[in-house]
């Protein structure tokens, strides 16, 4: 795929193979994968120590291009300027808040010019289906910056009465250098959900990918010099400073014989296999009463067998390749563990035989709590379908994990979603749907799920610093 700098991705006509385009977007030919240095300052620099590594394309297993990787020398190099913007009197912070808003939607529509070429992209480096890329990656991206563009001059203060000779009132004032660790399943997305609310505050940003580097990032960052911020590429450790964190997750859904049966199938395995499994939100742990059970796991089984595996290029496919050799692994040994341990594994589960790392939608039944795959994060295509008889059974036994990210509940009883909702001990809480995320709603976890919120007004807390000024007042004579 990557040969002479140049990336061959088999897109060969609209469809790839010649033919009339398809009603709905289609991938475009990356020949050139431009931006591999690491973005510091508004300039790309290459790596103090000359280091690189290799990314492939999980689907085909062929090489896309050399990243330069950074280094703690890098890292400060980085840092020391994101502290020079951040500084009181610097063109970042003698901007009007009015300005600031404009820059975050004029990346906006720099990424709506190239949301065709970033989707390609992201689809290449992570192998998820490029109508995936499209229309939930690129389309919540662009819509995050474009909600916190409007945020930028709407951050104030209040007054608060004191006593009479006093007045007291608050400011919201930038943290200043934030660093951030973004994701390799989302790293365009979570690129997004970081950035746009610090910047957003006012502040200055040091980002390093998680392992792999995102190509869209990077990409990004190309469209950031354009407006001329200054974005980054490299680590943050925590000592005392404000940390967030958004972690795993073991993600419960209760599924109540009331409910529409054929919705919570679906829902629940969008949950399940979405991303290839590759989702700290996966509907990994799905709670069914056991009236409705046996009709549940059969509906389950056939929907999983109709999903379209194939090359994520190819918009017609809904699911691709596994990120990397590691996870895919990873995967395969917890299904093992599965079948070993007693769970009834009624399709999937197996690696296909030809090119790239592909596993078959795996649909577990007669899963008990104490099973491996009951337990840890799979981060893989595994959905585990257990059995409940009442509903406080089914509240105590979702609620048994160190993990409180996401849940669902599936019922047409309305009180019946409140009560159980407030019963979850998770962030997010989805009735009669799964993976509904906006922009405008706060995104974080119980217990060992997270600390802080993402996304939304509670974001803007987590990037600023409060502070109180009083004044003493003159009496008039």
């Amino acid at each position: 795929m990557a040969q002479n700098g140049t990336t061959e991705n088999g897109v060969t006509g609209a469809n790839g193979d010649g033919s009339p385009p398809m009603p709905f977007p289609q991938p475009v030919k990356v020949q050139e994968i431009r931006h591999t240095k690491i973005f510091i300052n508004n300039e790309w620099h290459t790596s103090l120590k000359g280091k690189t590594f290799q990314t492939f394309n999980p689907a085909t297993g062929v090489k896309i291009c050399e990243v330069e990787e950074a280094d703690k020398a890098d890292v400060d190099k980085a840092v020391k300027a994101a502290r020079a913007a951040s500084q009181r009197g610097s063109p970042w912070r003698r901007m009007d808040v009015s300005s600031r808003g404009r820059l975050l939607h004029k990346l906006a529509d720099l990424m709506e010019r190239d949301r065709a070429l970033l989707a390609t992209m992201e689809t290449i480096d992570t192998g998820k289906p490029f109508l995936h890329s499209f229309f939930i990656d690129l389309d919540g991206s662009i819509k995050t910056l474009r909600y916190y563009a409007g945020w930028a001059d709407k951050i104030h203060g209040k007054t608060m009465p004191v006593d009479d000779t006093f007045m007291c009132f608050t400011r919201h004032e930038p943290v200043g250098v934030c660093g951030a660790i973004i994701p390799w399943n989302f790293p365009l997305l979570m690129f997004m959900w970081k950035v746009a609310p610090a910047l957003c505050c006012g502040n200055t940003v040091v980002i390093k990918p998680a392992e792999q580097t995102p190509l869209t990032a990077l990409h990004v960052g190309s469209l950031i010099k354009e407006v001329g911020q200054l974005i980054k590429e490299a680590a943050a450790k925590s000592n005392l400073k404000r940390v967030t964190l958004e972690l795993g997750g073991k993600n419960p859904c209760i599924v109540f014989a009331d409910s529409d049966l054929q919705l919570a199938v679906e829902e629940t395995q969008k949950g399940a296999f979405f991303n290839q499994g590759q989702c700290c939100t996966a509907a990994s742990r799905v709670f069914v009463e056991e009236q409705v059970y046996e009709e549940f796991v059969r509906r389950s089984v056939e929907s999983a067998k109709s999903i379209v595996i194939g090359d994520p290029l190819d918009p017609r496919t809904s699911h691709g390749p596994q990120i990397d050799q590691k996870q895919f692994d990873k995967i395969l040994e917890l299904i093992d563990s599965g079948k070993k341990e007693g769970a009834k594994l009624e399709c999937g589960g197996v690696a296909m035989e030809d090119t790239g790392l592909y596993i078959q939608p795996a649909v577990f039944s007669h899963v008990k709590d104490h099973m491996r795959i009951a337990k840890e994060e799979i981060f893989g295509p595994v959905q585990c379908i257990f059995r409940f008889k009442s509903q406080q059974e089914a509240i105590e036994r979702a609620n048994s994990t160190e993990y409180g990210l996401a849940s669902a509940v599936f019922t047409r009883n309305l009180d019946r979603a409140l009560s159980v909702s407030a019963a979850l001990e998770t962030g997010t809480v989805w009735v009669n749907c799964y993976n509904a995320l906006h922009a405008q709603a706060p995104f974080g976890g119980y217990k060992m799920s997270g600390n802080g919120r993402e996304l939304g007004e509670y974001a803007l807390a987590e990037y600023s610093e409060v502070k109180a000024v009083t004044i003493k007042l003159t009496e008039a004579l």
